[in-house]
């Protein structure tokens, strides 16, 4: 009897003191898990900075790189500006240049009229002698005709620009088919165009071109058809006008100023 409960006892004892070891086992694996599990994440968080770190450095080069290409831009807008402003300056210089000519000379069988007042050095310019070339007539003028032609011209030449576009006005309706009508056609436009009343200057200009076209002032009227344009925004039409000039007229002078004038609308597209 002793012995059947010694064995008992043993055996409880055995049961009893061999219970918790699963559960210490499952214990440690859990912790050895979730240590695993950190490391994992910690390993994740330090690619995750790396790769942050690498886009900051880029984001940092490219920063740096538009900020000298901004700055070059920069400096070839200003440079194209300054090259257009020049050319401009240089253009309305000598654009200002044709506004105040001298008077023509009096074709050999027209009385002589009374010398016109002198005038500065610094106003004095030159204007051809009315040809038509081609046209068949005279070029001899009556003495109330060179009168008339006379007192708008010199009109024109004080910068009397409204008063000397009456008066050329004038003149065009006394005689239309006249030997200076040619010339008064272009000045006419030219009053016009000093006043910047393109538009009015165009049309006189294409007037000139329309009943003169061989006229040794075709050239010029067809310049000024272009800058008229340029003068009313029609930026387009002028550049196809002033390059006809260019084509038209090679070597003359108006071709050399259409294609200043044409240089300086390029560099104005390029800059806006």
């Amino acid at each position: 009897m002793r012995i059947g409960i010694k064995l008992m006892l043993v055996v409880a004892a055995a049961l009893l003191g061999g219970a918790p070891a699963p559960a210490q086992r499952q214990s440690r694996a859990g912790r050895v898990g979730a240590i695993e599990q950190q490391m994992y994440n910690n390993s994740a968080n330090q690619d995750l900075l790396n790769q942050i770190n690498q886009l900051r450095q880029q984001v940092t080069s490219l920063q740096a790189s538009i900020e000298q290409l901004q700055h070059d831009n920069a400096q070839l807008k200003q440079s194209a500006q300054d090259q257009y402003l020049d050319l401009d300056s240089r253009l309305n210089r000598l654009e200002g240049g044709n506004a105040a000519p001298a008077l023509p000379p009096v074709p050999a069988s027209a009385p002589k009229a009374a010398p016109a007042p002198a005038k500065p050095a610094a106003a004095a310019t030159s204007e051809r002698p009315p040809s038509v070339h081609g046209d068949a007539g005279s070029l001899a003028a009556t003495g109330d005709e060179r009168t008339s032609y006379n007192v708008a011209f010199d009109s024109l030449k004080a910068g009397k620009y409204d008063d000397s576009a009456q008066l050329f006005l004038s003149f065009l309706q006394l005689y239309p088919n006249g030997v200076y009508a040619p010339n008064a056609l272009y000045w006419l436009g030219e009053s016009y165009y000093a006043t910047r009343n393109f538009p009015m200057a165009e049309t006189q200009f294409r007037e000139l071109l329309s009943r003169y076209p061989t006229h040794d002032k075709a050239a010029g009227g067809l310049l000024k058809v272009g800058l008229s344009q340029y003068g009313e925004g029609k930026v387009d039409q002028a550049q196809q006008t002033l390059e006809t000039v260019v084509a038209q007229y090679p070597g003359s002078d108006a071709a050399r100023t259409a294609q200043d004038r044409l240089q300086s609308i390029r560099l104005g597209k390029q800059i806006r």
